[in-house]
């Protein structure tokens, strides 16, 4: 199954990037009823695509805010998760774990030298909007927004590794390392979908913040 074409895959998209969400706040995204957003939602429903719960929203009676039920949570770009974790299990059967992480430093290695050529004489901001790119290419559904106290925080809305990085989190200490390099920035994970948070998030701080992040630093 494929995210469904319109209004229901832009909300499951949504939902996705930025769950939960209620239907009026869905519905105030697209300048539709709340009412023609419930009913997509019933339908996505009715599909195990979705699901609800009852949250409390400051005052008032609790609402209910809907999220990606685990076929949703499917739709989404997962890469080669059973093959390369069979991979993974076999080379650490030869070698530990060691032989695991050194696996995935080779292999996001590679990666920073392919990118550091098209990096070079980059601004900090330039390397953000690189980077990121890079990793939406590759099934993560990256974004980047400035930070208030200075750098930026890049989330990653879909974890296209997500089986294998249950198994073997030195991936994700890999990719870290990864974005240090890329980015040259000091680099701190505050949020992970592994350990059941709705996005992987990382604080970068820059030694040398551009004049255009500076201003939209300051605004936020």
């Amino acid at each position: 199954m494929v995210v469904p074409k319109g209004l229901r895959g832009r909300i499951l998209q949504d939902l996705k990037m930025h769950q939960p969400l209620t239907a009026r706040e869905l519905a105030a995204r697209y300048g539709v009823s709340s009412n023609a957003i419930r009913r997509h939602l019933k339908g996505l429903e009715a599909d195990d695509l979705v699901e609800y719960g009852r949250e409390q929203r400051g005052k008032g009676a609790p609402t209910f805010a809907y999220r990606l039920a685990n076929a949703g949570e499917a739709l989404f770009p997962r890469r080669y998760a059973e093959e390369l974790t069979e991979a993974l299990t076999y080379l650490e059967q030869r070698g530990g774990r060691a032989e695991v992480k050194k696996f995935f430093a080779g292999r996001f290695e590679t990666q920073a030298h392919g990118l550091s050529a098209s990096l070079e004489g980059s601004s900090a901001e330039e390397r953000v909007e690189t980077v990121v790119e890079f990793l939406r290419q590759q099934g993560f559904m990256a974004e980047w927004t400035p930070l208030a106290g200075g750098g930026v925080r890049i989330a990653e809305h879909n974890c296209a590794m997500q089986a294998v990085a249950e198994k073997y989190p030195e991936i994700c200490d890999a990719e870290a390392d990864f974005l240090r390099e890329i980015l040259q920035a000091d680099v701190r994970r505050d949020a992970h979908i592994p350990n059941g948070c709705h996005a992987c998030e990382y604080a970068v701080t820059h030694v040398g913040v551009p004049r255009s992040l500076g201003t939209i630093q300051e605004s936020a």
